[in-house]
């Protein structure tokens, strides 16, 4: 209601002022909500984006919408945390769609996907290439809703108690990774398993997996896997752009006003961009002090790159040739890829190995 038309319903009587009181209170209605996420506390940056998420919609209600975050196994487990929203243990959750990889492959491919986009890529792509519709016409038979809120960046190839010379020594190694990448590294001869973040520290240090991939030196560091896993690899090919999102429950959604569907679309986006801008600025100086620490950084061997990426393509057209929806997402994919990397060649590309050459001379 305009302010000059609301002005003039207050002045019209009491009748006038009777209707127009109940319709202002149903538009802001006080809302609680709780949100699960699938990771621990200490990680500040990819917990912490859940905690800026809830404080801009208070902010921006006047605390009328209120949304408690809880870490991974305060209400559900980490790995629970789709299925607490989709049956309505909770309205909410912040976590990683390829968790969920083990009820439909489709999943995975609305985090990251193996020598997939990097973030800004997949940001574009699910704003501007249509994944965040096909994502949301998938997740409406689990019951609920996404919107972006976060993402890592290019994440590191993980910590490994032995050298990776040779595709030979994966053969056998119990690596703690997640999403299709599992698959992969299946191809290649290792035996994925999936553990979720609070207990990652503990198996390696048991000897239960022999390497580990999380995301980067910042989260990485906090975790103290150098302490027993002293090979550092990268790049992390399987998630070049890792994003995050808010699943929320379809039916809590539908039942919002429509200005607190925005506000929680617009506080979203805010923890999306929270969350990179500050992994990358605290990863940088993590990664020095991990290598001061012992940490022996080490790319992957071009033939391990090489065989991964064959793996990649293996497993993208088998998984494909049996489930059509996963086909037609990763076609939307590798089409938007094609496309930005041919942009991304002409300027981005040139310009960061350019300066990266010109940090090496001082």
């Amino acid at each position: 209601m305009k302010r000059r038309q609301f002005l003039g319903a207050a002045g019209a009587g009491l009748a006038a002022t009777a209707v127009a009181k109940p319709a202002i209170a149903q538009s802001a209605p006080a809302v609680k909500w709780r949100l699960t996420s699938s990771f621990p506390r200490s990680l500040d940056t990819i917990f912490g984006a859940s905690e800026v998420f809830a404080k801009a919609v208070a902010e921006s209600t006047d605390n009328k919408f209120q949304i408690q975050t809880f870490a991974a196994g305060e209400i559900v487990p980490g790995l629970q945390a789709a299925d607490a929203v989709g049956n309505g243990t909770v309205e909410m959750a912040h976590t990683a769609s390829y968790y969920y990889v083990g009820k439909d492959p489709t999943f995975a491919l609305f985090t990251a996907q193996p020598f997939g986009l990097n973030s800004r890529m997949q940001t574009s792509w699910m704003y501007f290439g249509g994944a965040l519709d096909l994502a949301n016409n998938f997740f409406k038979k689990y019951n609920f809703i996404a919107f972006p809120a976060g993402n890592t960046g290019t994440q590191m190839g993980g910590w490994f108690r032995k050298e990776i010379k040779t595709v030979d020594d994966l053969k056998g190694l119990k690596f703690r990774t997640a999403g299709l990448n599992g698959q992969i590294f299946s191809k290649m001869g290792a035996v994925p398993q999936q553990v979720a973040g609070g207990d990652i520290y503990p198996a390696l240090e048991k000897g239960t997996i022999d390497a580990v991939e999380w995301v980067g030196p910042y989260d990485d560091e906090k975790f103290g896997f150098y302490k027993v896993a002293k090979y550092y690899y990268y790049p992390g090919w399987w998630e070049g752009g890792a994003m995050l999102h808010n699943f929320i429950n379809l039916d809590k959604w539908n039942s919002l006003p429509k200005a607190y569907q925005e506000i929680v679309r617009s506080a979203s986006d805010r923890a999306h961009v929270w969350m990179q801008a500050k992994y990358d600025a605290v990863n940088p100086q993590a990664l020095k002090r991990l290598v001061a620490d012992g940490a022996l950084l080490r790319p992957f061997p071009q033939p391990v790159m090489e065989a991964s990426y064959k793996a990649t393509q293996a497993t993208y057209s088998e998984v494909g040739a049996k489930n059509a929806e996963f086909k037609k997402v990763l076609d939307s994919m590798v089409a938007f890829r094609g496309d930005a990397y041919l942009w991304w060649q002409v300027a981005e590309l040139g310009f960061d190995a350019f300066m990266v050459r010109m940090r090496a001379h001082g």
